[in-house]
């Protein structure tokens, strides 16, 4: 009775519960999926999130652990701009570190909510749930919210009334933060403990559209300086280039004036590795996602002999060496002189949509850029042999994984949208040749590999999002032993979600990458395993394809097929079968150790 004591009946009764506030906000945010683990301190959570699932448009999608609900929430956060998780107190809460490692390398906004124990439950008893020594004086309630910031997140336990007809302010609170995660790109940890769930709370006034959250527009100043500047460049340049970064792949509408202003004045560009995946590599002015000596795309050779100025737009602040050639001195773009860098510094890219608006009503002539050469990469040839698939009966491995793969894509209209895993899958996966997806990602992975085993928890996201949207595109995991076993058991819910996944599953028995013994630990599957009878326990079709003629009169049967499609290819852990890449990066680890013949190597390589 106290807020109507306070501020009448009126506005007592048109209170909402944090419950209903949390749902408001998340609806706003775009999220109509929560990935999740219940558990009894999050109950109250699910029944307030889930209570009108119909109406609201929150489905809470359970998950077969709580690291595969974070990932299935990063996942989210690739493809409909934020991610939403939920789980349990601590015992549910901490797994999704690993997620939530993952979201902060990757500037993922992910949501991690958790139930918490009830206010007047937090006192010097040590309930359920709680990490406490048993030799300790001081009960511990804080040890989640302590894990999370550790990772350099913002955490808060959302508090409710302290005094009676003050405020309770917990729903404004859940929209800050939320609107935090999304305005930085960031993931961010909510407790809410469980007797707030349904506590009354002051109304909020939600922003007319997300991007009105922002207080003003672009707060940098300069914009006209900075274009004048680009516009003399191009006056003297006869080769322009834009190098286009991971940090534009929350951002459709910069994607969408960066790619007007390269077609309307004929300017081809590239991506770094993280951000393959973004633009349609099929088109006239794309040249692939560029590394250094590590490219395998016939775009290398124009980037390195024709280009004489590069706009270098929305790449990371910080160099990360997997996305600079590995630190090897080879990527002639970090090296670049003539080389306006973009970086953009407002909220929300503001500076720089500011910039290519301004850029694109200038007058430019068009360049004279002729597309990309059709001969390919031959810089390598010295080391890496040729992947020659013209008799259609080569054995199929990682060594033409990738080139058989963008066969197949070249002859269908329909985008794969891929899902590799971390290991030799994920290298071997930069040689693909992605289509535009309608999803905004056709390559989706964790590049600088904060986490590892993402790859089904992934897929399920995106085979979820191409069911719902009834589009022409597949989902492709790419994955080997080690990750299949360790994420397999989120192959249910393809069964429960009724939604259509083909996997590649590049089985060797071993964890090759890194490899450095033949010890135990190195052996992750066994020669006894039958992974045909375990799709199918998934009601999922499958069968061992040995040449790439099979692998691929296969791969087309898979797209014509419901639920889980599986390829098993035997691959051999020998450096004739790695993929070109991953042949190149042992390479020049081994040069790096001192081993003489790799350094010679390596010398005549990047002479």
């Amino acid at each position: 009775m106290s807020y109507e004591m306070n501020f009448g009946k009126a506005y007592n009764e048109q209170l909402p519960t944090l419950g209903e506030t949390m749902s408001e906000v998340i609806r706003f945010f775009g999220g109509q999926h929560i990935y999740g683990v219940g558990g009894d301190f999050a109950a109250n959570l699910i029944a307030a999130l889930g209570r009108n699932e119909q109406d609201n448009g929150i489905q809470i999608n359970p998950s077969s652990n709580e690291m595969h609900a974070g990932f299935s929430a990063c996942a989210q956060a690739e493809i409909d701009g934020m991610g939403f998780c939920l789980t349990t107190y601590m015992v549910g809460s901490l797994p999704c570190t690993s997620a939530a490692a993952l979201a902060v390398t990757e500037g993922l906004p992910v949501v991690f909510i958790s139930g918490a124990p009830a206010e007047s439950e937090v006192n010097q008893v040590a309930i359920h749930h709680t990490i406490h020594p048993n030799a300790s004086w001081k009960a511990e309630y804080d040890n989640a919210l302590e894990a999370f910031s550790a990772l350099g997140m913002r955490v808060e336990r959302l508090q409710g009334q302290r005094v009676e007809g003050h405020p309770n302010i917990a729903g404004q609170r859940f929209y800050q933060i939320v609107s935090e995660a999304y305005k930085n790109k960031q993931p961010v940890f909510i407790e809410v403990p469980r007797d707030q769930v349904f506590a009354k709370t002051q109304p909020i006034k939600l922003p007319s559209a997300l991007d009105n959250i922002c207080c003003g527009s672009n707060i940098l100043a300069g914009t006209e300086l900075i274009v004048d500047n680009i516009l003399d460049k191009l006056s003297h340049a006869k080769a322009p280039m834009l190098y286009l970064g991971d940090r534009l792949k929350h951002n459709e509408k910069l994607k969408c004036l960066i790619i007007s202003f390269a077609n309307k004045f004929n300017i081809p560009y590239a991506t770094t590795w993280f951000a393959k995946g973004l633009f349609d590599e099929y088109a006239p002015l794309c040249l692939g996602a560029y590394n250094g000596i590590f490219t395998q795309t016939t775009g290398r050779e124009y980037i390195e002999k024709e280009v004489d100025y590069v706009i270098d737009i929305a790449t990371s602040i910080f160099p990360q060496d997997s996305n600079i050639a590995f630190g090897t001195g080879t990527h002639k773009i970090e090296r670049f002189d003539n080389k306006t860098l973009l970086k953009g510094g407002s909220l929300l890219e503001k500076d720089l949509i500011a910039i290519f608006e301004s850029l694109l009503e200038q007058e430019i002539s068009p360049f004279h850029f002729s597309g990309q050469p059709e001969r390919s990469i031959t810089a390598n040839a010295q080391y890496i042999e040729s992947n020659d698939l013209a008799k259609g009966e080569d054995d199929i491995d990682f060594n033409n994984l990738a080139q058989t793969l963008n066969d197949l894509q070249a002859q269908d209209a329909n985008t794969y949208v891929y899902l590799p895993e971390v290991g030799n899958s994920y290298f071997a996966s930069y040689s693909l040749k992605v289509r535009q997806s309608v999803l905004g990602r056709s390559w989706l992975t964790n590049p600088w590999y904060g986490a590892m085993g993402t790859a089904l928890p992934y897929a399920r996201v995106v085979a979820q999002r191409i069911k719902s949207q009834q589009i022409a595109e597949r989902a492709v995991v790419i994955i080997g032993d080690g990750g299949f076993h360790f994420q397999l058991n989120e192959m249910i819910h393809f069964l429960k979600d009724k939604s259509d996944v083909t996997i590649v599953y590049m089985r060797n028995n071993v964890f090759h990458l890194g490899k450095s013994g033949d010890g135990a630990i190195y052996h992750c599957n066994d020669s006894e395993f039958d992974v045909h009878s375990l799709v199918k326990a998934y009601q999922g079709k499958s069968k061992t394809c040995t040449s790439v003629s099979e692998f691929k009169k296969y791969f087309k049967a898979c797209g014509q097929q419901t639920g889980i499609s599986l390829i098993e290819v035997p691959a051999k852990p020998i450096e004739a079968r790695q993929s070109n890449e991953l042949k190149l990066l042992n390479l020049y680890i081994k040069s790096k150790n001192g081993q003489a013949d790799a350094v010679k190597a390596w010398q005549v390589l990047t002479q």
